[in-house]
């Protein structure tokens, strides 16, 4: 694994949770040393920090160091790279009070953001050729680790690992997500006194759900949608692809519609994630929610989001990318 990014976008929180994930790790070395370290091979992974602070970097040598691994039979190097907004960059550069490597000298203000500006347009190419791209904007490093963990805790697994994610849309799309389906044209179990303290998981809810006229069509086209499409992001060489399903909460539609797409793609042999964003919040617990029913199984195994947003009640006033 090389990881790369813009400085203070989290590349090495990500070195030490690959760490943990028992890969052997090094920050910044020699691409010629990295290259020869890998060639010998072994049965320990390897994750590598590669960045602008590597003196002579260019970012043309890395992109034929990794041409260079790929032709070797055994070796199969992946791209990891970390970015995030500049407003969020300079907010953490400020905090630090640490100097950007690219800053023309000092290290506040106008001078991190020409840091900032000179990197991303060195980088630029590494983040276009990425296996994944990561943006740590307003990212948690409890929601990071997961993220890591669910990409690469089997890297030693073949083929394209898929996870599926419910959450809230007034709380933000999911920067990581490929492809987001909004349900908010379901009926919403929110209006039931009954059933608001409870989640997707619970029977009750799943019931009051699916008996909306609407579900049935729409379950049977999006998987129609789906089970063709995964396996030609595969075949492209695809590594990791985020299904998101978002609501207006977070803890109904979602939630149900999330549960039984990982539990559909799991048969379907795919390797599966699933996560509740909302439902891991501590503003999203509540106390009705343990004992709710018979839960389903929690687990079932980057660019622009494509947003398919199917008309209806709840429909969003407007969508920004």
């Amino acid at each position: 694994m090389l990881v790369t990014g813009l400085s203070g976008a989290g590349k090495s929180s990500i070195l030490r949770m690959l760490e943990d994930l028992g890969f052997e790790t090094v920050d910044n070395p020699p691409l010629s040393v990295l290259e020869e370290v890998v060639r010998e091979g072994g049965s320990v992974p390897i994750a590598a920090g590669v960045d602008a602070r590597t003196r002579g970097f260019e970012t043309a040598d890395v992109m034929a160091l990794l041409g260079r691994l790929r032709q070797v039979p055994g070796i199969a190097p992946q791209l990891i790279y970390a970015t995030a907004d500049e407003a969020v960059l300079l907010r953490r550069f400020s905090e630090t009070r640490r100097r950007h490597p690219l800053a023309p000298g000092g290290s506040l203000g106008a001078r991190v953001a020409d840091g900032i500006a000179r990197e991303a347009a060195l980088l630029a190419p590494l983040q276009e050729v990425a296996d994944a791209v990561i943006d740590t904007s307003d990212l948690p490093l409890p929601d990071l680790r997961r993220q890591i963990e669910q990409r690469f805790r089997d890297s030693g697994v073949g083929g394209m690992a898929v996870a599926v994610l419910s959450f809230a849309f007034p709380k933000g799309l999911p920067r990581e997500a490929d492809l987001v389906f909004d349900l908010r044209f379901l009926r919403n179990p929110h209006y039931d006194p009954a059933l608001r303290p409870l989640t997707g998981r619970d029977g009750k809810v799943a019931a009051f759900i699916q008996e909306d006229s609407a579900f049935d069509p729409f379950w049977q086209r999006m998987t129609a949608l789906l089970d063709p499409l995964l396996p030609r992001y595969a075949a492209e060489g695809k590594k990791y692809l985020t299904v998101a399903m978002g609501c207006t909460g977070g803890k109904h539609r979602s939630v149900l519609l999330a549960e039984m797409l990982a539990a559909h793609l799991a048969r379907g042999g795919w390797r599966v994630d699933l996560t509740h964003r909302e439902l891991t919040r501590p503003e999203s617990v509540h106390k009705d929610q343990a004992g709710a029913g018979s839960p389903m199984p929690q687990r079932a195994g980057d660019g622009p989001a494509a947003l398919v947003s199917p008309a209806g009640r709840e429909a969003p006033s407007s969508c920004t990318q």
